[in-house]
């Protein structure tokens, strides 16, 4: 499987240089926890990723001022992204290195297609297992209907092993 399938295509932008509380208004308007941050003066650019938990953490926990504070202050160092051709295995591994939760996915041309957080890994993971899962279980049915269970015939006398088959000395 790779990212393009279960990135999420529909991104919020925004531009670094708005404000803290445009970033929270857009994330609730749009229903989303990260917003992918563009440069002011070239919108096509993209310069990082803020996440609500950036607004929690790197903001409101360390009491700074929020209302003085612009979108491009709390994106922290370079964008990690992704190829849409990435294999979940790659993209966890760039989550490993990278110490993020959400990657920006691009496609052949270098451009952002979409965003992939661990929440969407988790859910491709799971449904991989839960076709594994799948897959055992109607072998062990076909098993069951391909061979009628044979009941082992009894043993009527005792049987007798010799010592030290059994760990005995």
């Amino acid at each position: 499987m790779i990212i393009a399938s279960i990135c999420q295509r529909e991104i919020v932008t925004l531009a670094a240089d708005a404000s803290l509380r445009e970033a929270a208004c857009s994330m609730r308007e749009h229903h989303v926890g990260a917003l992918v941050v563009t440069d002011a003066t070239a919108p096509a650019r993209v310069v990082g990723v803020i996440t609500d938990r950036d607004l929690a953490i790197d903001v409101l926990a360390q009491g700074l001022n929020a209302n003085g504070m612009c979108v491009g202050q709390l994106v922290h160092g370079s964008a990690i992204a992704v190829s849409g051709n990435a294999s979940l295995q790659q993209a966890v591994a760039a989550m490993e290195s990278g110490g993020v939760r959400r990657l920006l996915v691009t496609g052949e041309d270098g451009r952002v297609i979409g965003l992939v957080s661990v929440d969407d890994l988790v859910d491709a993971i799971a449904a991989e297992l839960t076709g594994l899962a799948r897959a055992l279980r109607s072998g062990i049915a076909r098993e069951n209907v391909e061979r009628p269970a044979v009941a082992p015939e009894p043993v009527d006398r005792p049987v007798f092993l010799p010592l030290g088959t059994l760990g005995m000395h």
